[in-house]
Order: structure tokens, then sequence, then C-alpha cells
């Protein structure tokens, strides 16, 4: 193989990726219209097509399908084995990439992490938040963070928080104007800050559990948003009811400023797991990581 062949399918795979020539040369540092030049470098190497282009999005042709999935293995092969060269330092270095929810990598992986710095200066952390159900493979995350019952069996996990609750909390003057529901059927009859899922696009169904009985409520209300702290501005200032993790709302029902309802129908739930593909050969950053994450009750 040429020399420069590896970092054109390189290339190809990161617009792949992304859908995008200009978030994809973002991701690689280098400018769009030589991220350009190089994919038809290539095509025009091969003979054949790898990338619709329409003036919206790129898209892989079925060749450019193909070529993926024989490459993507390959890639991660050569970038474990790098990765791995790291051993015959006198301390760990190397990038990691993990996808994450906004309150696991404030309570967890942060906390880890600046514990870290200071004794391993040569390992890069990248965090990127988003509440969606991310492919970690596709996009080339080293590790994800998710509740325990969300991750796939053919992921390694492992446990880094306690169990978790749900919570349904409300300001005081809210529930003074509108009473407390006392079953979660009650919540129909509520205004309700409700959260939209990136992943479907869709809102999230209020999950309850009593006496093994499971019950999935659709609420409704006058605001809608996808990020957590929103729902707490909103319920703190009296406009509805918000489901949120208990840890996420713990200071303001201490403090007064929100009350907890339908507690006995919030049951405790596996926490945090940071999940990696089974195959990934570990590196010692990484290695590094998940000891210091690992929860030990």
């Amino acid at each position: 193989m040429h020399r420069d062949e590896l970092g054109d399918l390189a290339a190809f795979l990161a617009v792949a990726d992304e859908r995008s020539f200009t978030r994809a040369a973002a991701k690689l540092g280098t400018s769009q219209s030589a991220l350009s030049h190089t994919l038809r470098r290539l095509e025009e190497r091969l003979g054949i097509r790898l990338l619709t282009r329409t003036t919206r999005s790129v898209s892989p042709t079925d060749a450019g399908e193909q070529l993926i999935a024989g490459l993507r293995p390959a890639l991660e092969e050569i970038d474990a084995r790098i990765a791995s060269l790291s051993a015959l330092r006198e301390k760990p270095a190397g990038s990691i990439r993990i996808n994450t929810s906004w309150h696991a990598a404030e309570t967890i992986l942060w906390p880890a992490i600046e514990r870290l710095l200071p004794d391993y200066p040569d390992i890069r952390f990248e965090l990127t938040q988003d509440q969606a159900l991310t492919d970690i493979v596709a996009g080339r995350f080293d590790a994800g963070v998710r509740l325990g019952e969300r991750v796939e069996k053919d992921m390694i996990a492992v446990r880094i928080g306690p169990d978790l609750r749900m919570a349904v909390v409300g300001a005081p003057s809210y529930l003074e104007a509108h009473g407390r529901p006392t079953t979660p059927h009650d919540l129909t009859r509520h205004a309700c800050i409700n959260l939209r899922l990136e992943t479907q696009g869709g809102l999230y169904a209020w999950e309850f559990e009593r006496d093994g009985r499971e019950l999935n409520v659709r609420v409704d209300g006058p605001l809608v948003f996808n990020a957590v702290p929103l729902i707490m501005k909103a319920a703190l200032a009296g406009f509805g009811l918000a489901f949120v993790i208990e840890a996420q709302a713990e200071d303001e029902i201490a403090e007064g400023r929100l009350v907890r309802v339908l507690e006995d129908w919030c049951p405790p739930f596996a926490g945090y797991h940071l999940y990696y593909p089974s195959r990934r050969q570990l590196s010692p950053a990484f290695t590094v990581l998940v000891n210091a994450l690992r929860y030990r009750s």
C-alpha cells in the first residue's frame, strides 16, 4: 500500500461517519477543500464512486458501505496496536474518547479524570455529552457510559456508580395550587415537563414500578426540553412536575425548593456502567481509567 493511501482511507471513514465534509474536516483538523480533494483522489485511484454527495448530505454508496465494513475493523486494530506501544513508556499515554450523558460526566467521569490528570499528564481525555444511545463503534469512541439496563449484550460493561432512583418533583407553589398526585395515573391531570429523546425523537414515557407491577405513563404539559438542567429550572419555577434522577434534585429537595411525590413508585435500578467492545485490546491508558472508575461498594 502506498504511504498516502492509509491516510486517504481514514479520511473516507471520517466523512462516512460524520455524513458531512465540514464536520469531518473539523474532526481531522484539515480544510474542507483539502478533504474533498483527498476523497476525489481516492475514488479516482479505485475507479469507483464511494460517496453520494448532495447539497445537504453525504452518504456512502453500496461500494462505500462494503469498504467501510472491511476497513473499520482494520483501522481499529491499527489504533489498538499503536495504543499498546504506550506500555513501553514510563507512564501510560494516549487519547481516550468517551460518549456519556451530562449527569454521568459531571458526577463520575470528571471527578475521576481530575484525580488522574496530575499523575498521568500524557493521557488525553475527550468527553462527548449527549442523551442519545450513540453507536460508540461507528462514532469511533473508546467507550460509552449508560445505565446498566441499556448496555448491549456484546459489550463489556464495568459498573462505575451505585444504584440510582428516579424522582417526581415539583415546587411547593405548584403542589399547593394543583395538589399532589397519589398514583402515576394522576399525572395525566397535571402539567408535566417532558424530555425529548434524541435517539427516536419521541417523548420519554415516565417509568414506574411497585410490588412488581410496571407502569409507563405518557405525560403532557406546556414544556418540552432535551436537557435535564432546563427541566430542573422549569420545575423550580413552578411550571410543572419533573421526572429526574434522584441525585439531580437531592439538594433542592433537602432545601425544600422541590418536593418529592410518588416516592413508593420509584424503586432503585442499575446505575451507570462504562462499556466498550469485547474485542477491544485495552491500552495501558484505558486500563488506568477503568481501574479509577470501577465502582466499589
